[in-house]
């Protein structure tokens, strides 16, 4: 939920592109911990084509 949110995705984003498309994820970019998705900033970057929105503040 926090990683859609920075990168003004809805909370479902994530799980979503996983269920999708596995395979853009870099490997080690994502790891479910009981119910909740665990995705590096580097995962986040694959899947959206987008970079880090915190660092341009």
């Amino acid at each position: 939920k926090e990683a859609a949110k920075i990168w003004d995705k809805n909370e479902g984003y994530v799980r979503t592109a996983y269920k999708k498309s596995p395979e853009k994820f870099p490997e080690g970019s994502i790891r479910k911990f009981g119910q909740a998705w665990v995705v590096t900033t580097k995962g986040m970057e694959a899947i959206t084509g987008m970079k880090d929105p915190r660092k341009n503040k």
